[in-house]
């Protein structure tokens, strides 16, 4: 498994990540939207199995291939199940042509200061070592940023860069995900000091160090085309963050240079009673409104 195909597949490839990293606090929600009621199963065992099984028929749908989903991120019990019989990380990549990437933080704190950091992540250095020794090619880390607030989006910057440095030291790519909430009253605001926040810190990375960026399709067309354009960024991707897939879509095709990391506006529409021709279908017509966004810009 070559790490530099893996980058070039990432910093050149056309098309999009899917996000397939729902953990357990969400893990409902998706099986919910997919056709599945927390009365199908009895306890965290079996809805984990119900939501693998959901990711692992994504993976083997025909369409899910690295022409137009160039990565994946998996949660942490994605990443030890297999597909097939074969480690997901394994077969997105060998039987898929699709990067495999690790969620890897541990949910969100409280708010304070407009935004809410991640909690403490004690077993991270171990988790790294699993991913690494798995395939996976890089992670992902998600905080949010609720308002304006100087103070509060210094430090949520200050957090994910203090850990994306401890990934870099594994040979991991890590995704940085400060997310704005859509529902933000003063999102333009937030989105302007972030910019500021992100330049900062990656005008600090080492040379020969890249980070990967996942960002709120923001308000104003190509903020971020500065940092697009870094040295310092592989890529920069962005969360559908609860707009539908059609506004997603539409906001995301104005951005030059970004491409799509969706998580519940991919897999909308897909249901666990449809038969593989209609899933199949379903994930077809995703995927490519997705890719088309992605490459617009």
């Amino acid at each position: 498994m070559s790490k530099q195909s893996q980058a070039e597949r990432i910093s050149s490839g056309q098309g999009f990540i899917a996000a397939l990293d729902q953990s357990g606090g969400s893990t409902p929600k998706a099986l919910r939207l997919y056709g599945i009621e927390e009365d199908a199963y009895a306890n965290d065992a079996e809805m984990f199995d119900l939501i693998h099984d959901m990711r692992a028929r994504i993976a083997r749908a025909p369409a899910f291939t690295g022409d137009k989903v160039v990565g994946a991120i998996l949660f942490e019990m994605t990443m030890d199940r297999d597909i097939d019989g074969t480690p997901s990380a394994t077969y997105l990549w060998e039987n898929r042509g699709v990067v495999p990437f690790l969620k890897v933080d541990k949910g969100l704190e409280a708010e304070a200061k407009g935004v809410q950091l991640m909690k403490p992540m004690p077993d991270l250095d171990t988790l790294c070592e699993r991913a690494v020794a798995k395939g996976v090619f890089g992670t992902k880390m998600r905080s949010v940023v609720n308002s304006a607030n100087p103070d509060g989006i210094t430090a949520i910057v200050a957090q994910q860069f203090m850990i994306g440095e401890q990934i870099l030291r594994h040979g991991l790519v890590p995704i940085i995900e400060p997310e704005v909430n859509i529902n933000a009253p003063d999102k333009a605001q937030a989105e302007d000091l972030l910019l500021a926040e992100l330049q900062a810190a990656l005008d600090a990375l080492p040379a020969d160090q890249q980070v990967m960026l996942k960002l709120t399709l923001p308000e104003a067309d190509n903020l971020y085309l500065p940092l697009v354009r870094h040295p310092r960024v592989m890529k920069v991707v962005a969360l559908s963050g609860g707009y539908t897939r059609d506004e997603a879509n539409a906001r995301l095709s104005r951005q030059s240079g970004m491409i799509a990391s969706f998580s519940r506006a991919l897999t909308e529409g897909l249901s666990a009673q449809q038969d593989d021709a209609a899933f199949n279908a379903r994930i077809a017509d995703s995927i490519e409104s997705i890719y088309q966004a992605s490459v617009a810009g």
